[in-house]
């Protein structure tokens, strides 16, 4: 069809598609075409045959929450019984795990607890510093910015930069879901609205934050609404200081059903097959022509489809997952060790690389594969 190969031509020029535009790719264009051109912008912003992936530990301040989510089943409200706030000594203790497991950086966050405000993240992060100088923290997201906005009447800015001085490293693409009002009221109403997301990504970039961006998709949302959210994705790292990183990465992933109100209430369950979801990276590397890096969500997807998309646009397949708790709760039941995540790379064809959070490579630390064989022995033992 002439127009989809005018499409993909304007896509290899680096052009930004409109929507409606790649609501047409993503309904009239075969897989084989998408993957062509998603594999042909990601050597160009990614040459070479390397995929990275990171070592690092998912870990959570708070499961107390008041957005209600229709789609997490991590959280708990005020006062419950499983109610939690992590103590120092909970981090000591997986800092060192993490450490021992040749990781580098605690990717931190938690729930929008009420009583938890600026001064308790910023004590933490200055706490967490003064112990472990080499730690990088990759640390809440926009929603619980915008939260801890509102409790403090502080602009996302300030906020920013107190945590950036207290030891805030960069910000994770947290709470993206789709960046659609609509979508947003329907399953995530407590949480900051989409503009406001985007704004807490505007006044990190001016702080020279390095920052990524998510989707969660296949629940409620139209296909334009997946399309435009790429394109208010693509804005925003347009709009950054010229010597800033910006988004660094995107990771798109399904959204995961299991015992959520979502499926309860019979309003979406997850229905993204393999085919979408290489579909969905591949027009990830094509909407967003200004972001270097696509990340695989092996965990929500597994292995194989993992594989698939390093041939569709994505370069990069994530971390390992020491712990994980949010997506967990919802079904994502896949899981890597160092060595079977880089073995799963190098079966795809490509060399694996370890690499940090500025997606810059590091050397291998000696003798964590051989820890994860003895630990898998005792566990068989």
């Amino acid at each position: 069809m002439q127009q989809i190969e005018d499409l993909l031509h304007r896509a290899l020029q680096f052009e930004w598609l409109s929507p409606e535009e790649g609501v047409f790719l993503l309904e009239n264009a075969t897989t084989a075409e998408l993957m062509y051109v998603g594999n042909l912008m990601r050597r160009h912003h990614v040459p070479g045959n390397v995929v990275t992936w990171i070592i690092d530990r998912n870990s959570n301040t708070t499961n107390v929450c008041i957005a209600n989510c229709k789609f997490c089943n991590f959280y708990r409200r005020p006062g419950h019984a499983e109610a939690y706030v992590t103590t120092i000594d909970q981090y000591k203790q997986k800092i060192e795990e993490t450490f021992a497991f040749g990781g580098e950086q605690l990717l931190l966050q938690g729930g929008h607890h009420p009583d938890l405000g600026l001064q308790f993240y910023a004590d933490l992060f200055r706490e967490l510093k003064k112990l472990y100088p080499r730690l990088k923290l990759h640390a809440l997201g926009p929603p619980e910015i915008a939260h801890v906005s509102k409790l403090e009447g502080m602009s996302h800015y300030d906020v920013l930069k107190t945590l950036k001085e207290a030891g805030l490293d960069s910000l994770p693409g947290a709470g993206a879901e789709i960046l659609s009002d609509r979508v947003r009221r329907l399953i995530s109403k407590g949480k900051c609205g989409g503009e406001e997301w985007l704004d807490v990504m505007r006044a990190a970039h001016q702080l020279h934050l390095t920052t990524s961006a998510t989707m969660m998709f296949g629940h409620i949302e139209t296909n334009l609404e997946r399309m435009e959210h790429f394109a208010a994705i693509r804005q925003v790292q347009s709009e950054k200081p010229a010597d800033a990183k910006g988004f660094l990465a995107f990771i798109p992933w399904p959204f995961q059903d299991e015992d959520t109100i979502l499926k309860k209430l019979k309003r979406a369950r997850n229905a993204v097959t393999g085919d979408e979801y290489v579909r969905m990276i591949a027009l990830s590397r094509i909407m967003l022509p200004n972001v270097v890096n696509i990340q695989a969500s092996w965990l929500t997807v597994g292995k194989q489809v993992a594989q698939l998309c390093l041939h569709a646009g994505a370069n990069d397949f994530g971390s390992i997952m020491i712990e994980e708790n949010v997506v967990s709760a919802a079904g994502a039941r896949f899981r890597f060790t160092a060595g079977g995540i880089q073995q799963a790379i190098r079966e795809a064809g490509f060399e694996p690389r370890l690499r940090n959070q500025q997606y810059e490579f590091r050397e291998l630390p000696e003798g964590i594969v051989q820890q994860e064989l003895d630990r898998e022995a005792m566990l068989v033992d």
